[in-house]
């Protein structure tokens, strides 16, 4: 029997059925976007109505008509929020934290807006997670940020701009969005690492050595510095391109101390002050640049003092502080 398939043309609508995940970030988004954003067939339920009431609280201008969903007037970012009763809802709770750290600077003190039968406290970084676990991106800020002068002491590159320019060698830096890990032909395991910075998305290969060295600390929100060299003969091979040489947690970073620092500072009479932030006895050597009447005067600290990256934070805010090198 001989059969012949020729090519036909299909055209209709199909309608999904309502989603009451997919209703809670329907929600999310319109009221963010405003301008009479409508999401048509939604899910009304106790959880996706928690939502339309935060939504509402954040300053949203919500009509409901039937199953359809239109946001009038956005979410205005600055007003005083009162308490919001999120009525049991996990991802209303989840998303709407992300959302309520858009109106304070101190993102620290969000956790008071919202309210929920034994809700958390969330830290900063644990907010950025359930940001990121509900609605597959960051609002309220990027992890990176968290790390900014680590970024600065390692000459830190974004990796559009390594990836774009010249240089073969380079640190950058990237949060984990999610890890596949596969194996080659003859056995050997890889992982297709996706990676989130503050330029974009992209994705690096990690092969056998270094993926059995770090396969433990590879997890989803997790932040890296990473060691790169572009592979000129093979920019064709997405392989191989780009390749890692060295991966390295920026958590595990910021516990180091290090074991020699130099320190500029503009006049002498701030060397009461630098002191004062070092007086702690560690094993950290410490040498001193002064710049003064366009002289120089350089001092090394005969005892090792303590110098850990909350003590590099701390230091970068200072006006006196000219330079810090690790």
């Amino acid at each position: 029997m001989n059969c012949k398939v020729e090519k036909s043309k299909i055209k209709g609508e199909i309608n999904c059925p309502s989603n009451k995940s997919y209703t809670h970030r329907g929600i999310f988004l319109a009221s963010l976007a405003g301008n009479n954003s409508k999401v048509e067939n939604v899910l009304l339920s106790a959880d996706t109505k928690a939502t339309i009431e935060a939504c509402k609280k954040f300053g949203a201008v919500i009509e409901v008509n039937d199953s359809d969903i239109i946001v009038k007037k956005p979410i205005k970012i600055g007003i005083n929020v009162p308490e919001i009763n999120t009525e049991n809802s996990g991802t209303t709770i989840r998303i709407a934290i992300g959302i309520a750290s858009l109106f304070s600077e101190e993102s620290q003190k969000v956790s008071y807006l919202i309210k929920e039968k034994k809700s958390p406290n969330w830290p900063n970084e644990e907010i950025l997670s359930k940001e990121f676990e509900s609605l597959g991106f960051y609002i309220s800020s990027h992890p990176l940020n968290a790390y900014k002068d680590i970024l600065e002491q390692y000459k830190v590159k974004l990796f559009k701009d390594f990836e774009e320019g010249h240089e073969s060698e380079a640190f950058i830096v990237g949060t984990i969005m999610s890890v596949k890990e596969k194996k080659t032909s003859k056995g050997n395991s890889f992982a297709i690492i996706k990676f989130s910075d503050l330029s974009k998305v992209f994705e690096l290969f990690l092969f056998s050595e270094i993926l059995e060295a770090n396969r433990k600390k590879l997890v989803e929100g997790k932040s890296f510095l990473l060691t790169v060299i572009k592979d000129k003969e093979n920019q064709e091979n997405r392989f191989r391109r780009i390749n890692v040489r060295k991966i390295v947690s920026l958590e595990d970073i910021t516990k180091l101390n290090y074991n020699h620092v130099h320190i500029e500072i503009d006049k002498i009479d701030n060397l009461d002050k630098l002191y004062e932030t070092i007086k702690d006895k560690g094993d950290s050597k410490i040498n001193i640049l002064v710049n003064t009447n366009d002289k120089n005067y350089l001092f090394d600290l005969k005892d090792k003092r303590k110098f850990d990256y909350e003590t590099l934070k701390d230091l970068n805010k200072e006006q006196f502080i000219k330079k810090i090198r690790v």
